[in-house]
């Protein structure tokens, strides 16, 4: 059974996701696919209401239907994703963490998602 507090951590957490996805359709350094598709997991564990809306909306619906049907994303957000998750990598590792253990870390975390997003089939 899902706690009130966990149910609107998920609808919060999902709504900016969308939000978020939005913004990456008009900015080209924002990714699209990743925020939805995480807006999705939210809203399917607290709302079955907004995850069947998500779905089925005309624009954004297509980016989540592609990766679950076809497990590919197109070329331009794979390489937006790469871009803003190494560059804020970057940031993170040289100018934050001071301890390099976690710095190596970091970097095998980056590598290891930038390996999952190039293993994926490319929508041209």
């Amino acid at each position: 059974m899902i706690t009130s507090i966990k149910k609107t951590l998920l609808l919060c957490s999902g709504s900016l996701c969308v939000l978020l996805g939005l913004i990456g359709i008009v900015l080209p350094l924002v990714p699209t696919t990743p925020f939805l598709l995480l807006a999705a997991w939210c809203y399917a564990k607290s709302s079955q209401k907004l995850y069947d809306r998500l779905l089925h909306t005309k624009w954004l619906g297509t980016y989540i239907h592609q990766y679950r049907t076809q497990r590919a994303l197109p070329l331009k957000t794979k390489w937006t994703a790469l871009l803003v998750l190494w560059g804020s990598a970057f940031y993170s590792i040289f100018f934050l963490v001071p301890l390099v253990i976690i710095q190596i870390f970091l970097t095998g975390v980056v590598l290891y998602i930038s390996y999952f997003i190039f293993s994926l089939k490319t929508l041209r």
